[in-house]
């Protein structure tokens, strides 16, 4: 009797969130968390974390270097909310408080390799001058109660933002069972292209 197919298919991810530019900033850590669909479930490693804080580097680049590590494997049935990793960075203001920094988002790359990923971050703004100045003053920037909601449409054409920042990730991809149950995963991409190109069977 032949054995029976697979069922599931595994993406193990693992890498590293490695680095930011904040001109405006230092101090600063960051956090991660993955947000996917309902057929999607982490078998193995940490689906979040939170960095140390780094200052800037003495060379001319200025960069905040965490090399924080990212490893996590998942199992799903179909592709239809394939993961994404949510980046919230935090640091003090004039008053020491610790504020958000930015947020941002970037799928886990669909096929196979080594990829970098630069993730432009935004923050949330005050609607009106009295807000932005009463938050200044309280030491309380806008910021989100769930950072997840990044990742997801709903209401988010109703949020004021500025753009402020970029985090830089490497990340290591390797899927298991995709093509025995159909999925074209493509060739893997080694140039670290800022996005995928939408490939058969997988969300674009």
């Amino acid at each position: 009797m032949a054995a029976a197919g697979p069922s599931v298919f595994l993406l193990m991810v693992n890498g590293q969130v490695e680095s930011a530019q904040f001109p405006e900033y230092d101090d600063l850590y960051c956090k991660y968390c993955f947000v996917y669909g309902q057929d999607w479930a982490p078998t193995a490693g940490l689906e979040e974390g939170i960095s140390q804080i780094t200052s800037k580097s003495q060379d001319v680049r200025r960069a905040l270097v965490w090399n924080f590590p990212i490893d996590v494997t998942f199992k799903s049935t179909n592709p239809y909310g394939w993961p994404q990793i949510v980046l919230s960075v935090y640091g003090p203001d004039v008053f020491g408080n610790d504020v958000v920094r930015g947020y941002g988002a970037v799928h886990v790359p669909f096929s196979p390799g080594r990829h970098k990923r630069t993730v432009p971050m935004f923050v949330p703004e005050s609607t009106s001058k009295l807000q932005k100045f009463t938050s200044w003053f309280m030491g309380r920037r806008p910021e989100y109660t769930d950072p997840k909601v990044v990742a997801q449409g709903e209401g988010r054409e109703v949020t004021r933002v500025c753009s402020q920042g970029f985090v830089t990730l490497l990340f290591n991809v390797v899927t298991k069972d995709m093509r025995k149950l159909g999925y074209d995963t493509g060739p893997p991409d080694t140039q670290g292209a800022s996005g995928p190109s939408p490939q058969q069977g997988l969300p674009p």
